[in-house]
């Protein structure tokens, strides 16, 4: 892969690990006892696709949410079920990333929500003094965009807003249906399946 020049990233899994059955087991606590099919690394229910593309806010999540279980759940409660999944980011991991950005233009693309994105990028910052944000030339993020994997609109947005030839991008995702929708627009990439990790992304071979 020698043509390669960008490198389009995924973040949970990749560098911030992630648990979703912690969720799973929060949310269940709550008495959402079908959580699992609402939400997994592979599967999101309308509520939870909504959130993830900006198309509910916060605290309209949370109401819809009460809605649909006709439980009585804190907003507080919800928020902390919800970023109990986020773990740690791995020191190793972002000199690795430090690294390559100074060889390819690096990009991130996240499916997320603001309750996340509020959680791991302040304890980022307070684990680091660094934005992490900063690590890319830019970070898209899914409730910002409207668009999320693995809809191939939201990588053909990313290319053309930013330029990109997909013969010359590779996309970095733990998820099988997002790398393949990758691969249906033309970009090169590399799944991250345990025991695999970022780091197994071997530089000189790119």
């Amino acid at each position: 892969m020698n043509e390669i020049r960008n490198i389009i990233f995924d973040l949970g899994g990749i560098f911030i690990n992630i648990d979703f059955d912690r969720s799973r087991q929060a949310f269940e606590a709550l008495g959402i006892s079908n959580f699992q099919e609402m939400f997994t690394q592979h599967h999101a229910s309308n509520l939870f696709q909504l959130l993830e593309r900006g198309e509910l806010s916060s605290t309209q999540f949370h109401e819809r949410l009460v809605k649909e279980t006709g439980l009585s759940l804190s907003y507080n409660n919800v928020v902390a079920a919800w970023n109990a999944l986020l773990l740690d980011f791995p020191p190793e991991r972002l000199e690795w990333l430090d690294q390559v950005r100074r060889k390819y233009r690096v990009f991130l693309f996240s499916n997320t929500n603001q309750i996340h994105y509020d959680a791991f990028t302040a304890g980022f910052t307070a684990m680091t003094g660094r934005s992490f944000n900063d690590y890319f030339e830019k970070a898209y993020y899914s409730h910002e965009m409207g668009l999320r994997k693995p809809d191939p609109e939201s990588f053909r947005f990313i290319l053309k807003e930013q330029d990109l030839k997909p013969e010359e991008t590779l996309f970095v995702d733990d998820t099988i249906k997002n790398i393949e929708a990758a691969q249906s627009v033309g970009l090169h990439t590399f799944h991250v399946m345990p025991p695999l990790t970022v780091l197994d992304i071997k530089l000189d071979a790119l």
